[in-house]
């Protein structure tokens, strides 16, 4: 009698002596016990949605530059401190963080904040360094719409509508609050500015004859600073000196 091979034919599975098999051949089992799977013999396929190592980075990449493209046009802006009209505070070469469009609108500058601002009337070319982002500056808020900023000169404090400020926080140590006198009553629209080194800061005290009295149209802002991030392990909050005018009164009206 004939014998057939061991084969799989649509009637089932013949065994040598003839008999039928009487169930399904049962399938190779892959590496871990399981068809397909991980780790599965050689020349197997990923699961449907996994990706190389190389596409996955790239795509991670791209969206990390669609982030940060958002945040510099819409949010944030950064620049490079070129003088050193704001030490000790901020020293030449160190980077700033400041709001920008959509975030200036939801931060109003008020008294203590370091703002950034296109020159008002060629003040720098009384500045020892070029300026930044060709023509902005940057300077610390002291006086508000409204607002009368004075001092003696000579030691003397500033003060804000008859309010001595405290600045030792943010002066740069030996430094007068003004070596000289002055006293300038803020217009509507405009604001007040002093460097915090005021030995080196060609500031608002210094432009009285610029046609806006040494003044900055508000409109001339375009950030309030928020941090320094370089040089590394120097990051600090730079608008946190807002309780220096706490008790300023509100400008009276005339």
């Amino acid at each position: 009698m004939a014998f057939r091979d061991e084969e799989t034919t649509p009637s089932g599975l013949w065994y040598p002596d003839g008999r039928q098999a009487t169930s399904a051949p049962v399938p190779p089992r892959h590496a871990h016990g399981h068809p397909g799977g991980r780790g599965s013999a050689r020349g197997s396929h990923p699961r449907l949605g996994e990706r190389g190592f190389l596409p996955e980075f790239l795509f991670e990449l791209v969206v990390l530059l669609v982030v940060v493209s958002i945040l510099r046009i819409f949010l944030i802006c950064n620049y490079i401190i070129p003088s050193g009209s704001m030490e000790n505070t901020l020293g030449i070469g160190d980077r700033i963080l400041t709001t920008h469009r959509l975030t200036r609108s939801m931060v109003a500058p008020r008294r203590g904040d370091v703002v950034v601002f296109t020159d008002p009337a060629d003040w720098l070319g009384d500045e020892s360094s070029p300026s930044f982002r060709g023509n902005h500056l940057v300077k610390r808020l002291i006086g508000m719409p409204g607002d009368t900023v004075a001092c003696k000169g000579h030691g003397a404090p500033v003060t804000v509508n008859g309010i001595a400020l405290d600045e030792s926080s943010y002066l740069r140590p030996g430094v007068e609050p003004s070596s000289f006198a002055f006293k300038i009553k803020v217009d509507p629209g405009y604001v007040f500015v002093m460097g915090d080194n005021r030995s080196n800061s060609a500031d608002s005290r210094l432009h009285k004859d610029d046609g806006h009295n040494g003044l900055v149209p508000m409109d001339n802002i375009k950030g309030t600073a928020l941090l320094t991030y370089y040089p590394v392990g120097s990051w600090k909050l730079l608008n946190n000196q807002h309780k220096v005018f706490d008790a300023v009164p509100d400008p009276t009206q005339d």
